[in-house]
């Protein structure tokens, strides 16, 4: 079998409303409360398991999703309507802006835990 990344946990402030932000700008479903886990499954079968966790406890972490054109106008979309502040870069250097690396699309936004998002039409170095 080869190597596959099944699930990963995201540390929030609140699971339901992190897994459910994420989901609704992504355009995915929020599964069944776990245990303490909220989880969101991706197209490849990896899941973030939102789990809530003490403010102190978050190290903000970086999650980038691949996506198609037509996902992203979506995604980007509902970014927009919903005032989240978006960036072209990593570093929030360029606010307001997406970019265009690779001959795709990109743009990076946080969460409500305060975790780096980003979503992608090409993947980097394709």
């Amino acid at each position: 079998m080869s190597v596959q990344l099944n699930h990963t946990i995201v540390h929030s402030l609140d699971n339901k409303a992190s897994a459910a932000f994420l989901a609704d700008v992504l355009g995915l479903e929020v599964g069944p409360e776990w245990g303490p886990f909220v989880p969101v499954s991706t197209a490849n079968g990896v899941t973030l398991d939102f789990a809530t966790v003490p403010a102190e406890s978050i190290t903000p972490q970086h999650y980038a999703f691949l996506i198609s054109e037509g996902e992203f106008d979506s995604a980007f979309e509902k970014i927009r309507a919903s005032g989240v502040e978006y960036f072209a870069d990593p570093h929030r250097r360029h606010p307001g802006e997406i970019n265009h690396n690779d001959g795709g699309r990109g743009v990076y936004f946080m969460d409500p835990a305060g975790h780096a998002m980003e979503i992608i039409t090409r993947p980097y170095g394709g």
